[in-house]
């Protein structure tokens, strides 16, 4: 059993960073690839980044290359989601996930365990 807490989540404007933080429980941390999805109103979940068990492999959704980097601290049990340059369909509830294929995947189905999720708020 694997629990996911995320964090960091709020309001900036457009053009502006934050840095999401997904902490998990457990020991076994390290065994699974973990993703981070966003789901705005109205619309359906979308994947954003996953990244391997070790950190050596990382994904991201076209969208996203170049703005967003994912990055874990397998010591820490956590996973991080920088976020540069937002605008405003950023908007989103965004949502850490373990799957444990540890490669990672770009589908939600394949994901074993998720958090409740923090809200990010782009403004223009």
């Amino acid at each position: 059993q694997v629990q996911l807490v995320e964090s960091g989540g709020g309001l900036v404007q457009a053009g502006g960073s934050l840095r999401l933080s997904c902490a998990a429980s457990g020991r076994t941390f390290s065994s699974y690839a973990m993703g981070w999805f966003r789901q705005a109103p109205g619309k359906e979940r979308e994947f954003v980044a996953t990244i391997s068990w070790s950190g050596g492999n990382a994904d991201y959704a076209d969208s996203m290359k170049g703005r967003f980097t994912i990055s874990r601290d397998n010591a820490k049990n956590t996973v991080y989601l920088q976020m540069n340059s937002l605008k405003p369909e950023d908007t989103a509830v965004y949502y850490c996930a373990a799957d444990s294929n540890k490669w990672g995947s770009r589908w939600p189905y394949e994901y074993d365990y998720w958090g409740q999720g923090t809200q990010v708020t782009v403004s223009s």
